[in-house]
């Protein structure tokens, strides 16, 4: 059986525990068990430029300690902390969630958007995007203004989540939603039956793209 980790890298521990509720049956149907932990080193939430310099060491770190562990890693946080840097160290699979799931939409050449947490992110994701070559198919960023305990926990998110896609879908043309926060996966099935579009959750998408790969 493989084994993969998924290393969220700040230290609310609500989006690790809903990140390990969605893997509980890999073990069965993917043959793959999943474990998914949190930094408890890290911020809270990981929002800007400076949350995303402190924790990427921390995810190298958490790597190195895990190689003879686990047969691939995922960097559950849309900025990819410290991925480009761990990729060099490591010969292990590493995957950030940004990174893998962009890269599967333009595979199937599904045109995308995404649901961003604030308004910094986006111009930080469509520059990391850029920086990939891989915005042929990116049509988009909303912002639900939100932290991400806010996120997680937030009596309206799934409202403003849904708001803010319907945006993309009907004014970008949008074919596809990317959850551009690992926070909120849990909303994932209940907006694609809403919405009637592939909505994607980027840390399942990652982890299913490791599994392939093994």
């Amino acid at each position: 059986m493989h084994k993969i980790l998924v290393i969220n890298p700040n230290s609310n521990t609500d989006v690790t525990v809903k990140l390990s509720d969605i893997f509980r049956d890999y073990h069965i149907t993917k043959n793959t068990k999943v474990d998914c932990i949190s930094i408890q080193e890290g911020p809270f939430g990981i929002e800007s430029d400076e949350d995303i310099h402190h924790v990427s060491p921390l995810v190298i770190k958490k790597i190195k300690n895990e190689l003879s562990n686990y047969d691939a890693f995922v960097i559950a946080c849309y900025s990819d902390p410290g991925l480009s840097d761990s990729k060099l160290a490591f010969s292990a699979p590493i995957y950030g969630i940004h990174e893998t799931t962009v890269k599967f939409c333009h595979y199937k050449k599904i045109k995308f958007g995404v649901i961003a947490l604030g308004e910094e992110s986006i111009k930080r994701h469509f520059e990391y995007i850029r920086k990939l070559n891989l915005s042929s198919y990116y049509v988009g960023e909303v912002s639900i203004n939100m932290d991400v305990n806010e996120a997680v926990n937030g009596e309206n998110t799934m409202m403003l989540i849904y708001n803010a896609s319907k945006n993309l879908i009907q004014n970008e043309k949008a074919e596809a939603i990317i959850l551009g926060c690992a926070g909120m996966a849990k909303y994932r099935e209940s907006l694609e039956k809403k919405l009637g579009v592939r909505v994607l959750d980027p840390v399942q998408t990652s982890v299913d793209c490791a599994i392939m790969n093994l």
